[in-house]
């Protein structure tokens, strides 16, 4: 009796084991609460965007007299079939794309050099030289095309467009409704690009030097990538195994059908 209870015990042993240590794999930031003021201040950072090329940006120019900005606020016209009258449709909808080299084709302003900017900069910048026509003007800016995508282990894989001035990375895995439990959280691969290179860099969610990583905040067209853990890998490997086994005896059982079912006809054939 004792050594039928023994395999059961081990057993259970495992699964015990086990589950006390999946929550290591799991929780964010761990140790957080043990931090001192000194550590938790070293990790405070501020991140803007930069106005990159290929950037959609929308730029609003307001002021007391309307009138007086109408120049710099060409409006926008949708056209609902071919061959319609244009229907004016609105003026934040315009939008200035960002050449090669950094520049965009502002109205009045002509060739404006936008490049390597924050947003609040080329507001600043376009308000000085928009003064010389406008009286106290007011200008916004916003970059419309700023995208992050997110693959692999999460609720909804996909491309999140953000629309304030930055995004962390906690930002977009929530957007992406968080990691499956089969995540490695651990090693999280964010892919970069910048004047053309790509760069590949790794973070762990489950430490709080994450906070202080100039990785936290993402840059536009970032790719995250959050790929599975050992769990995950080990059991796609036993299934990809398993499914060959099925195939190979499917053919084998196949091949034996087709033998047996000649050998009888022949020896039918032969009576």
């Amino acid at each position: 009796m004792k050594l039928k209870l023994f395999p059961i015990l081990i057993l259970l042993l495992i699964i015990f084991s086990t589950s006390c240590s999946t929550p290591k794999d799991v929780v964010y930031f761990q140790g957080i609460d043990t931090l001192s003021a000194e550590q938790i201040a070293q990790m405070e950072q501020t991140y803007n965007a930069k106005i990159s090329p290929a950037d959609m940006l929308s730029i609003t120019v307001t002021a007391w007299d309307p009138t007086a900005v109408t120049p710099f606020n060409p409006p926008t016209y949708a056209y609902a079939e071919e061959g319609d009258i244009p229907v004016y449709a609105s003026q934040s909808m315009y939008t200035y794309l960002v050449d090669k080299d950094g520049y965009i084709n502002f109205p009045i302003l002509g060739r404006v050099f936008v490049g390597g900017l924050t947003q609040q900069e080329l507001a600043s910048k376009l308000r000085k030289e928009i003064s010389q026509y406008v009286e106290d003007p007011l200008v916004n800016v916003q970059i419309t095309n700023f995208r992050v995508t997110v693959l692999g282990e999460v609720a909804k894989p996909g491309s999140y467009t953000v629309r304030n001035d930055r995004a962390s990375i906690l930002d977009i895995l929530g957007q992406a409704g968080d990691l499956s439990i089969n995540a490695n959280r651990t090693n999280i691969l964010i892919i970069r690009e910048k004047e053309g290179k790509k760069s590949f860099h790794r973070v762990d969610l489950t430490r709080p030097d994450l906070f202080a990583s100039p990785y936290y905040y993402l840059a536009q067209n970032d790719v995250v990538y959050v790929e599975p853990n050992k769990a995950k890998k080990k059991n796609a490997r036993y299934s990809q195994a398993q499914q060959y086994s099925i195939t190979v005896f499917s053919t084998i059982i196949s091949g034996i059908s087709i033998i047996t079912a000649m050998v009888i006809s022949i020896v039918n054939a032969s009576k």
